[in-house]
């Protein structure tokens, strides 16, 4: 990937028109029998998708949905591997916040995921708890970020 497409690397709303782009830059909806591909249909359908971009293209998206305790929740952040490490996943997760209708919003990420973990803290996420059983050695960490109450109001 070129890295000066990165420049003008932009944040919007996605939409239905998304999801073929969407499934084509996720690795696992690439791979895992078709299961991905249709939440990335049903969070396009939904409006719940936030997608990055760049002259040559979608390079990643994020959703964020309000079922975890009726609070904002970061249900998926992909990067397209090739793009990972230009700023996608940082204004992705800035972009989620901004939008967020709730006080709160929460994500998590495995243990393993270090990558993930270095990214929430740097961008102003802090680890509020682990649980144990979800994929099997590898515990879940999930991260809060409190937002401003006129942050969370647009």
């Amino acid at each position: 990937m070129n890295t000066d497409n990165f420049r003008a690397l932009s944040v919007r709303a996605g939409g239905a028109v998304d999801a073929e782009a969407l499934v084509i830059l996720d690795s696992v909806a690439r791979s895992d029998g078709g299961e991905r591909r249709g939440s990335i249909e049903r969070w396009c359908r939904d409006g719940s998708v936030l997608v990055a971009g760049t002259p040559a293209g979608l390079v990643g998206y994020c959703v964020v949905e309000y079922t975890f305790f009726e609070q904002g929740f970061v249900t998926m952040l992909m990067v397209a591997e090739p793009a990972r490490g230009h700023g996608a996943g940082e204004r992705l997760l800035r972009a989620a916040a901004a939008s967020c209708r709730t006080a709160k919003l929460f994500t998590s990420t495995n243990l393993s995921n270090h990558p993930m973990q270095r990214l929430l803290q740097r961008v102003g996420w802090r680890p509020v708890g682990m649980v144990h059983g979800l994929d099997e050695g590898d515990p879940e960490v999930f991260y809060l970020r409190t937002l401003p109450s006129t942050e969370s109001a647009e």
